[in-house]
């Protein structure tokens, strides 16, 4: 879609996600800089057929599970020759498979791009040392609304008695990037130090969008089967917990986990048994399909209680 008048260019890209050994994995191109991207053109179908054709043209790796994530129209999203940029992204879920030699793409764990969403073990010590402190100041060099900036900080990094909340973050990165406290934010506005804040930056305002679906991915395994999209057609019941683990970035009560999964007959035996656990053999169970449907209605929560 584009408009030499009115100088309206769009972008599809795609958040595919993978979840490999318990990590959470994002499929990226360009050395892992951006996400799988193309401009709409005319001879596409439709936006989501346009999509498809570039991701699996850029990664070799076809699509399956696919909706739409969110537009991002900003007056500020500038292309080549001053051209506005509207991207189109959507959220994919899959499995992952190598990239096919000779593709400059590749898997990456997600919690490359924004370690301090990861708590499974806690919160990473880095918050505390560096992360509070800069934001800190950075309320105190506001030469208004410093309540309102405290609040937000406390509100989304879960300090002063806040608790935190793991679907907050795109929330968290737009005021790390407010702050400048992220390579992208010192990039946009010609600073040129260092970002002291962990974490690999990307192209554009990718890694924006990056973080967009993982709050749309957190948020919708608390209300619908979709972590199922992401398994082996068998697994063990420690398996899908510790899958819904690394999505939500938390530890899960793992009594609580299994006794809702039974409760709402998500799954059921295969009649076989797995040996991998190191201990004793583990059930195997499938998803039952027939819940996909009747719950694409009603909804299903998967459990996110704290361990």
């Amino acid at each position: 879609m584009a408009s030499t008048g009115n100088a309206v260019t769009a972008d599809l890209i795609a958040v595919l996600v993978a979840v490999t050994d318990a990590q959470p994995r994002v499929m990226t191109i360009r050395d892992a800089g951006a996400l799988p991207s193309g401009p709409f053109e005319l001879a596409h179908r439709s936006l989501q057929s346009g999509l498809r054709a570039w991701v699996e043209q850029q990664t070799g790796h076809p699509l399956g599970y696919l909706e739409q994530l969110y537009t991002f129209a900003d007056r500020d999203r500038a292309g080549v020759g001053g051209q506005r940029v509207i991207s189109i992204s959507y959220l994919g879920l899959t499995r992952e498979e190598p990239a096919p030699k000779g593709r400059a793409t590749g898997w990456r764990g997600w919690y490359d791009y924004f370690p301090w969403e990861d708590h499974r073990s806690g919160p990473p010590p880095f918050i505390e040392e560096i992360v509070l402190p800069s934001l800190r100041a950075w309320v105190e060099r506001a030469s208004a609304g410093r309540d309102q900036r405290l609040q937000r900080a406390a509100i989304a990094f879960g300090f002063d008695g806040a608790p935190w909340n793991e679907e907050l973050v795109l929330q968290r990165y737009e005021l790390l990037y407010e702050a400048r406290l992220v390579p992208e934010a010192l990039r946009d506005h010609g600073c040129a130090k260092a970002s002291t804040i962990p974490g690999r930056p990307m192209e554009a305002d990718h890694r924006r969008i990056l973080a967009t679906g993982m709050a749309r991915l957190r948020a919708k395994i608390k209300y619908r089967p979709v972590v199922f999209e992401l398994m082996p057609p068998s697994f063990t019941l420690l398996q899908l917990q510790r899958t819904v683990e690394a999505l939500a970035g938390r530890p899960l009560h793992k009594q609580n986990f299994r006794r809702l999964i039974e409760q709402q007959e998500l799954v059921e035996e295969t009649g076989t048994t797995s040996f991998e656990t190191g201990g004793r053999p583990a059930k195997l169970f499938r998803f039952r399909h027939v819940v996909f449907a009747e719950r694409a209605i009603a909804g299903t929560k998967l459990p996110l209680s704290r361990s």
